[in-house]
């Protein structure tokens, strides 16, 4: 019989305690025999510091066993899970870690070790075939419905192999992904939901921000009240007309061009609308490939390196920007970051969903194929409906096709 250092079992079941008594209901681990725990909630619920609770109460109270968090990108994996406010280092006591040669944590390879024999390892979501071969007892996925790609999902069950009933804990803010709704629907999931309201540790100011500015909006819905939304009337796009064209990189044909569209925001505060950034390409089949989102609130500068490392990068023909905001700002600061690019301008005659509506067409048509998921991008695609908050990855979107399908800058959209 192993012989665990004194005191571990003890500070398992102290962990324990103190949790069930700071923790929502909607936040203990569910009874049951259940396979995995769908946690479908907004923005602040508590969805992070639930899937730590989890995870490290699990290796705490568990002697040697193997445990996997997941989350979309290696930063996520570092900055939310391991060492975030509510995150797994933040909330697992000192004692329950290991006191042996080497520290306990390894921010480099993501790897948490306890004083029980237990470790918990971290795989970024992006790189689903660094989850080929390891195998868990129990695992934490994080903001699933975001995940690039869903073959990361696979991998992380099939490790899912150790113990008599191995599980997993899923917290994400909702999208109306495939792999959501087939969560959704099989019965060996229990699925838990929750608003942002419900977190009465978060700041009155804040919550009330929230309301003035997202009740009653579709954003709102997902964001705040944790909602699987439908196909939303008005919007040119759905769900279901991106995914059922989706491919993995590894089936990428060959590129005839590639552009990357710029959409800058004005000004560059915590109320500004982001900077569009979408490369985009078009195949030697005749087809095209949104290939990468890399927007945000970026300033000026950063949004010009964003542009020009992408545009090399991805070997893109040319860089497109949107003048009407941005006027010569945008040349101007591109060739103050590589006076060789190629750059291209371009001005909106015409509303949103006027540009927007033969781009969708291609779409419609199956011309259109997203390598990965971009979840901040779709989910203006399909709740953009020709009012509210300017929708600036939607933009950049949408420029870079029409530069593709047609040389005099309107799509080529005619069925075929």
């Amino acid at each position: 019989m192993t012989n665990w250092p004194e005191g571990s079992a003890k500070t398992g079941l102290l962990s324990y305690i103190k949790w069930v008594r700071d923790a929502r209901p909607k936040q203990l681990t569910p009874e049951g025999d259940w396979n995995i725990w769908l946690i479908l909630a907004g923005r602040g619920w508590g969805k992070t510091r639930t899937g730590a609770q989890d995870i490290s109460l699990y290796a705490q109270n568990n002697p040697d066993v193997r445990c996997a968090v997941v989350a979309p990108t290696s930063g996520d994996l570092r900055r939310v899970c391991f060492e975030g406010p509510s995150g797994i280092l933040k909330i697992t006591p000192e004692a329950a870690l290991w006191k042996g040669l080497g520290k306990a944590y390894n921010g480099t390879t993501q790897e948490l070790r306890f004083a029980n024999g237990s470790l918990i390892q971290g795989f970024a979501a992006i790189e689903p075939d660094r989850m080929r071969g390891p195998q868990y007892h129990r695992a934490w996925a994080d903001e699933l419905a975001a995940w690039r790609y869903p073959d990361a999902w696979d991998q992380l069950q099939f490790g899912l192999r150790l113990g008599d009933h191995p599980q997993t804990v899923v917290t994400t803010t909702p999208r109306p992904t495939p792999l959501i709704r087939d969560l959704m629907k099989r019965k060996d999931v229990h699925v838990t939901r929750g608003s942002t309201f419900e977190n009465y540790s978060l700041a009155a100011a804040a919550l009330q921000t929230y309301r003035d500015r997202y009740e009653g909006t579709k954003l709102g819905r997902q964001e705040l009240y944790g909602e699987v939304l439908d196909d939303i009337e008005g919007a040119l796009w759905t769900h279901t007309v991106i995914d059922r064209q989706r491919i993995k990189r590894e089936n990428l044909p060959e590129l005839r061009r590639v552009v990357v569209a710029l959409d800058p925001a004005v000004t560059t505060n915590d109320e500004s609308a982001e900077t569009g950034i979408i490369i985009a390409a078009k195949g030697e089949d005749g087809r095209y490939y949104i290939l990468g989102d890399l927007s945000g609130r970026h300033s000026a500068e950063l949004w010009a390196r964003k542009a020009v490392h992408a545009y090399y990068e991805f070997e893109a023909d040319r860089i497109v920007g949107e003048v009407n905001q941005g006027g010569d700002l945008i040349e101007r600061m591109l060739r103050i970051i590589d006076p060789k690019i190629t750059y291209k301008s371009v001005s909106a005659t015409r509303g949103k969903i006027v540009r927007a509506e033969p781009i969708a067409a291609l779409y419609e048509q199956g011309k259109v194929s997203h390598v990965g998921a971009f979840p901040a991008l779709e989910d203006q695609m399909c709740t953009y409906a020709g009012t509210g908050k300017s929708p600036d990855r939607f933009d950049a979107l949408v420029w870079a096709l029409t530069e593709l399908s047609s040389s005099s800058g309107a799509a080529s959209w005619r069925i075929s």
